[in-house]
């Protein structure tokens, strides 16, 4: 059985601005943001996935986007690994030794980049092709291109290429927000998040891209979760819901709107586990 690790959204809250949704945010509403999470943590197991939790600690209000803090991977001759994150944020940073000390008790070994004065966040810039043939990689607002030329090295010696790809749109500071493989051969994409070598990358990279449109993007109907079968997203259109099922994907609808005041969805809150 595949897992996925969540955090609970204990200590969240919007504190400062750390993208374009979170400058007029209301504050949190916890209940409901409990709820909320609640149900994705329901959604995740009725897709046939083990849930497992990391403790949120006291004071790190954006801990609950279990998605950034690390890559994770598997080689077959080193087994299962981590690359932990340097978070562009120095409140982000203080959550990485949390998540690299979880995975290391539970068997992942570290592969630490020397980031120096670089940046690299997780699986909300990395994000594996679904045959793990290769790593889509973003930068621009929150990971660095240094970030990810040094991550690209190290993976490609374990036999990973990166594509690395430049984003442009600052609601979509993250890769996540605008790329979503739904198969080996299909994904969708918001086009004006990037430049436009880098689409041009990305078009040569599938057999079927799906376009969404700006509104959608910004509604995070990019940043669903695909397993299953099934896509998990946070809102539905009908030309995605026609797309999902010309990929035969089952859309699942799960309100995360108090983690969208944080400029986070479903993809965000979740970590899948080799």
């Amino acid at each position: 059985m595949k897992s996925v690790l969540l955090c609970p959204p204990t200590h969240f809250a919007v504190r400062d601005v750390k993208n374009p949704y979170m400058k007029n945010a209301v504050p949190v509403e916890r209940e409901k943001a409990q709820r909320q999470w609640q149900a994705l943590h329901g959604a995740l197991e009725s897709a046939g996935l083990k849930v497992e939790t990391i403790k949120p600690v006291e004071d790190f209000e954006d801990m609950v986007f279990a998605a950034n803090q690390v890559f994770v991977g598997k080689h077959e001759k080193i087994g299962k690994f981590i690359v932990p994150s340097k978070m562009r944020f120095a409140s982000r940073q203080r959550e990485v030794p949390y998540y690299t000390e979880w995975f290391r008790t539970h068997g992942y070994g570290i592969i630490a980049v020397d980031l120096s004065n670089e940046y690299l966040e997780g699986h909300g810039d990395l994000i594996w092709h679904p045959d793990r043939s290769k790593i889509w990689a973003g930068y621009g607002f929150r990971s660095s291109l240094g970030g990810l030329e040094k991550f690209s090295a190290a993976m490609t010696d374990l036999g990973f290429p990166v594509s690395i790809l430049e984003l442009v749109d600052e609601y979509c500071y993250h890769l996540d927000t605008s790329l979503c493989p739904l198969n080996n051969d299909a994904a969708l994409i918001y086009p004006g998040a990037f430049s436009p070598h880098s689409l041009h990358e990305l078009r040569r990279g599938w057999k079927r891209v799906y376009d969404l449109t700006r509104d959608q993007a910004v509604q995070f109907m990019c940043n669903g979760i695909v397993v299953n079968r099934r896509y998990i997203t946070s809102h539905i259109t009908s030309n995605l819901n026609d797309i999902l099922n010309t990929e035969g994907l089952e859309p699942v609808i799960v309100d995360t709107s108090e983690f969208e005041k944080s400029g986070g969805g479903p993809f965000c809150m979740k970590c899948f586990l080799e």
